[in-house]
């Protein structure tokens, strides 16, 4: 299975082991993601101006370039799947706003490219049940927190991955890695998103709330698929972490599935973790990562 990659500006740059970990997976998996010849910033959020098509602009491009290679479009960023999605949607349903882009980019793009998230081809094409038979190493019931956030559901009509309200797509992706999925509320709740920019730490409260939430469903580890989110969750721990108080790491689904499938270290790269990761499996003896911190 050969897809167009996406990987953003993060996964360049804050998120390498994202990356890295998805493309080592994705190759022992069968899958091969190539990345796009000509790609640039999605724009992060998609605008909320009606009247303004500029900001189109960027994801038009990327989505007229993958046009061009006769392929899905993959990318692994809930802000990145979120911007193109609802772009392609755009392109889609508005004639005068194609036209404008058009003007833009000077290529012709209505929306035919299909993008997919990387969870939509683990559920869809490759199937959790064959990914179950591939792993090597099982998470033993590790109860594990899956975290959505805004972006990677919303707004349902023009994303569709899973059902907003109850989604399953990354429970179902960490049972079949071998780990309890927790139940808790605030699974689908905003971070507080780049207010983390603004000064008086505003974003940790609705951070530390989700944090709070799912330890107190008895989760161990959060995974997640946006770098603004694992960053938010794992910064609002912070002052736990200086405390010496009860902290869980935050980690992108790909690192999970990468140690599932037994990979080495070096695809993972867990020195960007605030809150180390390696202890989790070290009292687990998974995969022979217990040397990470």
């Amino acid at each position: 299975m050969v897809y167009s990659y996406f990987p953003g500006c993060t996964l360049r740059a804050k998120a390498k082991g994202f990356d890295s970990s998805a493309l080592a997976s994705c190759k022992a998996l069968g899958v091969c993601l190539e990345e796009l010849e000509e790609w640039q910033c999605c724009g992060a959020t998609f605008p909320l101006q009606i009247d303004n098509s500029f900001p189109l602009v960027s994801p038009a491009r990327t989505l007229a370039s993958a046009k061009k290679t006769g392929r899905k479009l993959v990318t692994l960023c809930s802000a990145c799947y979120n911007v193109l999605k609802r772009t392609n949607h755009v392109l889609r349903e508005d004639i005068d706003k194609r036209e404008k882009v058009f003007s833009f980019i000077e290529e012709d793009y209505s929306g035919e490219v299909e993008v997919l998230h990387l969870l939509e081809i683990l559920r869809d094409e490759i199937g959790f049940r064959s990914l179950n038979a591939k792993i090597s190493s099982s998470f033993q019931g590790l109860p594990v927190a899956a975290y959505y956030g805004c972006l990677l559901l919303r707004p349902p009509e023009e994303v569709g991955i899973d059902d907003p309200e109850a989604p399953r797509v990354l429970e179902d992706f960490l049972l079949a890695l071998g780990c309890r999925p927790v139940d808790y509320p605030y699974k689908t709740e905003c971070c507080g998103s780049y207010v983390v920019l603004q000064p008086g730490g505003l974003t940790v409260s609705p951070s530390r709330l989700i944090v709070e939430s799912a330890k107190s469903g008895g989760a161990k580890a959060i995974v997640t698929s946006c770098p603004l989110c694992r960053f938010n969750l794992d910064y609002a721990q912070s002052g736990a972490l200086e405390r010496g108080e009860n902290t869980i790491p935050v980690m992108y689904f790909t690192e999970v599935l990468a140690i599932a499938l037994g990979l080495g270290e070096g695809v993972l790269q867990f020195d960007g973790h605030l809150v180390p990761p390696g202890l989790i499996f070290q009292s687990l003896g998974v995969g022979g990562y217990g040397g990470l911190t």
